[in-house]
């Protein structure tokens, strides 16, 4: 009896060895994929949109401090020249919860012009947002800005769904009390996407009509 539980522990070690040592293989394998195509602002190139991945919003029509900062550095992309069009993509699947318009209105302060700021109200995980710049907005080469840790894998989505895009990083402060929960979060959030990225393709939540980034981006105003 003893010696058929050592067993079975040892089998259960292994596999649970394995199964850790090709999570972190995963994890690894995403980061070097996607760090290869973050630039700085000045090096990026000039592509068809800046896409500017959503974050917490507050009730009081503020962003965030993590998506103030990919806001500044999307409108910094904008007055380069890097782009003539900005996609805000994030989740709007709530009436009370609106990411999108409250990044909007944030980029409307700096007096971006409303045609050029397109909204992505179903962008509901990196994954889909990514799917439906390509399927939705027929964007082919793209910037994506966000937080470091989180631009990997939205660079490594963007390859494995054919895209030409490359990432800034929207690194400009300490995010004090969220980095070690997003960090571990991560790990999780880039086996999965891995998986469906490179292997799965599935349809995002929503598709619907084709909305040519090269239009105006007042259509968007109330469209998934």
């Amino acid at each position: 009896m003893k010696k058929g539980r050592e067993f079975w522990l040892q089998v259960f070690f292994i596999v649970v060895t394995t199964a850790l040592a090709g999570v972190l293989f995963i994890n690894s394998y995403v980061q070097s994929v996607g760090i290869k195509r973050i630039v700085t602002v000045e090096e990026a190139p000039e592509a068809d949109a800046i896409l500017i991945l959503g974050a917490r919003v507050y009730a009081n029509g503020h962003v965030s401090l993590m998506l103030k900062d990919r806001l500044n550095v999307g409108y910094e992309l904008y007055q380069q020249g890097k782009a003539g069009k900005i996609l805000l993509s994030g989740d709007h699947g709530q009436k009370h919860y609106d990411e999108v318009n409250t990044m909007k209105e944030y980029l409307r302060g700096k007096d971006l012009p409303a045609e050029d700021l397109f909204l992505d109200h179903a962008g509901f995980s990196t994954y889909e947002s990514i799917y439906r710049a390509r399927d939705i907005f027929q964007v082919q080469k793209l910037i994506i800005v966000t937080q470091k840790y989180h631009l990997m894998r939205a660079l490594f989505i963007a390859r494995e769904l054919g895209l030409d895009a490359y990432g800034v990083a929207a690194d400009r402060h300490i995010y004090h009390g969220v980095m070690l929960k997003n960090e571990l979060r991560e790990i999780a959030a880039r086996n999965k996407d891995f998986l469906l990225a490179k292997f799965f393709q599935p349809k995002p939540t929503y598709l619907g009509e084709v909305i040519p980034i090269s239009g105006d981006g007042r259509v968007t105003d109330d469209t998934l």
